[in-house]
């Protein structure tokens, strides 16, 4: 474990990463993000089984099989489902997270991944299609509270020196699930008739590593002290994720915070959106997750075997070549993360934004021109640059641009717009693809453009900031007084005696009066 204490360029202490901080973020990462892209995949590969099941089961109840318009909706339902769950999980975030903490709504949740699974995995023994569109369901609530909670939880326990690299973590591991269901589904493995339910259940086992071992580690520091007011509890996990590192100046930067907002209490949707004082980050968490789905990533996702049919690739290779695709996001993944402390969250924004709209510009005129190899160059062009920052980021700035009393609230509107988007753009591409053909992609042209710039004009860079001082950058742009965007009522201060390095438990309460 690291034993040295590293020092900011202000003389404040900041943390060098443990092996706690690096354990907690793999594990959590681990049973929860790591779903979410698994997720998305796994239903690829068995799609032509799915269907197979669905047909034989409406034989054996009705007689009759289904149409392929009918059984074409089935699946459609199916795939989708996952997305609807998603957002109806994503609602639930901010009440979880204010009533169990960040880690213990994690470990609570777990609880839906062992029943969606049982759902899928159980379908064909029981002859039930409902199963699977259910159990979907299920792992979509669940994947819709971790994708907000896993980054919440990492920008918290975090030193700000690393907020960045640990936020990027699940961004990685979604990655990783992807490209693991792609491996999973070939032929050679998991891609055959009999294994589709043990593919669709698999979900269970990741999970069951993380019930069992997350709950040993500490709950997030900032929500024990900030809303639990355990200032024990805190010092105690402080000292589990810092080793070495002293922790006065942290509790001191917590306490500051604190003490600049208008009350302890979690902020409501409707009290996020009326607050004036939050007004441009709010708007900024729109823009950036909305811009991150519409950007056309999951459109690119569905339809990358036919671009590489087109391209002349051979049918049977084609699954190795989604695996290529696989492997070259979890590489891009893990450049985003291990520069993102170098570069800073802007440029990852702003290149990973700009980098899609040209391949996005790149796959009109490929089509337009019937160069299909160029097109394929563009397909791993976008995916790529998605993987470098836009797919990561956004969750992480989302923790970045609020105080405590309303990062659960932003958390629930901007995954709930995340969602929502992804379900738009799977429900409207087909037919914006029938209507403007190969300029399609033109739109998604624009709207990477669009939110490059506005990253560019608009959102300041958050690398090695702390949480008060990014609220005071956007205050002007608020059109916010520094008094204004400080505390407003009465509180009361903890204060820690510095001893041996960490701070006793001793409490001094100082009663901070308001000055307008």
């Amino acid at each position: 474990m690291a034993e040295e204490v590293l020092l900011a360029k202000d003389g404040k202490c900041v943390g060098s990463l443990t092996k706690s901080l690096l354990a907690v973020a793999f594990l959590a990462s681990f049973g929860s993000s790591m779903l979410y892209g698994y997720n998305l995949a796994v239903v690829n590969s068995p799609a032509e089984y799915i269907k197979a099941f669905y047909n034989q089961t409406m034989v054996a109840r009705n007689g009759t099989g289904l149409d392929d318009k009918t059984l074409t909706l089935f699946y459609s339902v199916t795939v989708s489902v996952f997305a609807i769950g998603g957002m109806v999980g994503s609602l639930m975030v901010g009440i979880l997270v204010t009533r169990f903490g960040r880690k213990g709504t994690l470990v609570r949740i777990t609880c839906l991944v062992f029943i969606g699974g049982a759902f899928m995995g159980f379908s064909r023994s029981f002859g039930s299609p409902e199963m699977i569109i259910v159990g979907r369901f299920i792992t979509g609530v669940h994947s819709g509270i971790s994708l907000s909670v896993v980054p919440m939880y990492l920008g918290e326990i975090a030193p700000k020196n690393l907020r960045g690299f640990l936020g990027l973590v699940p961004s990685i591991f979604i990655c990783v699930g992807v490209f693991i269901a792609q491996i999973l589904g070939l032929h050679e493995l998991l891609g055959k008739e009999e294994h589709w339910p043990l593919f669709l259940s698999l979900v269970v086992i990741p999970t069951m590593f993380q019930l069992m071992l997350l709950p040993w580690f500490p709950e997030s520091p900032r929500y024990l002290l900030i809303e639990k007011r355990n200032v024990h509890a805190t010092i105690t996990a402080l000292k589990w994720y810092r080793s070495k590192v002293n922790i006065q100046a942290e509790i001191e930067e917590m306490q500051e915070e604190q003490r600049s907002m208008s009350s302890v209490q979690t902020v409501s949707v409707i009290g996020l959106l009326k607050d004036r004082s939050v007004r441009w980050q709010v708007i900024t968490i729109v823009v950036v997750n909305i811009g991150m789905q519409l950007s056309g990533i999951d459109a690119i996702w569905f339809y990358t075997n036919a671009i590489f049919e087109n391209a002349g690739i051979p049918v049977p290779q084609i699954q190795y070549t989604t695996v290529g695709t696989g492997a070259i996001e979890v590489i891009a993944g893990c450049v985003g993360c291990f520069t993102i402390e170098r570069l800073g969250r802007r440029p990852l924004m702003i290149g990973g934004f700009t980098f899609m709209g040209i391949c996005c510009a790149g796959i009109t005129l490929s089509l337009m021109f019937q160069s299909h190899y160029i097109s394929v160059a563009c397909v791993v062009g976008i995916i790529a640059g998605f993987c470098i920052g836009p797919a990561g980021v956004p969750f992480l700035i989302t923790a970045e641009l609020f105080k405590q009393s309303h990062r659960p609230a932003a958390y629930t509107v901007a995954g709930c717009l995340n969602w929502l988007s992804n379900f738009t753009i799977g429900f409207v591409f087909p037919f914006l693809q029938m209507s403007a053909g190969a300029y399609c992609y033109l739109v998604f042209f624009g709207v990477c453009t669009a939110v490059a710039a506005y990253v560019f004009f608009i959102v300041p860079e958050t690398k090695n900031k702390t949480f008060v001082e990014i609220s005071q950058m956007f205050a002007a742009r608020n059109g916010m007084l520094e008094e204004e965007s400080s505390e407003l009522g009465v509180f009361n201060s903890l204060k820690l005696a510095k001893m041996n390095g960490y701070g006793a438990v001793d409490l001094e309460y100082d009663v901070i009066e308001n000055k307008k």
